[in-house]
């Protein structure tokens, strides 16, 4: 069941860094990043955030976050974790096929590191295609996606 978290809430704030915690500690490894930033984002960030949280969760478990950021004319996926326990069982998919279902922009984009394979088979497998690759100034490799609708 996916629905929208209250990020401003403080138990569900710490919930989702929770999640996003556990998920980029395997991100960082897959990168073989010693600097990850996502790790040191603080839970004041999420309280703070002008961004739109939706949660996939099983039973009580919140097991996948989709933090979207809406634009003028782009819908942007700033960021999509599920927590290791529950990899592998389509809750990435389900989440971003909620957003592209949700969300009325004619583009959509979202960036990972290069060597995260997982999370590019899922783009890909969205119909998004790759744009362009950069290095950050922590020395990681990223990739950046851009699905416009009826693009195939």
């Amino acid at each position: 069941m996916i629905q929208t978290l209250d990020h401003k809430d403080q138990q569900v704030a710490q919930s989702i860094r929770s999640v996003f915690q556990a998920s980029y500690a395997i991100e960082a490894k897959l990168l073989n990043a010693t600097d990850f930033p996502p790790l040191k984002r603080a839970l004041e960030e999420y309280l703070e955030s002008r961004n739109t949280f939706y949660g996939y969760y099983l039973a009580e478990d919140l097991a996948g976050v989709v933090e979207v950021k809406v634009e003028e004319s782009n819908t942007h996926i700033q960021s999509l974790v599920v927590h290791p326990r529950f990899f592998r069982q389509g809750i990435g998919s389900a989440l971003l096929q909620f957003v592209l279902e949700s969300y009325t922009t004619n583009t959509f984009t979202v960036e990972t590191g290069l060597a995260n394979e997982p999370a590019k088979d899922l783009y890909y497998g969205f119909n998004f295609r790759k744009v362009k690759e950069y290095d950050t100034e922590f020395g990681i490799r990223k990739i950046a996606f851009l699905m416009r609708r009826g693009q195939s």
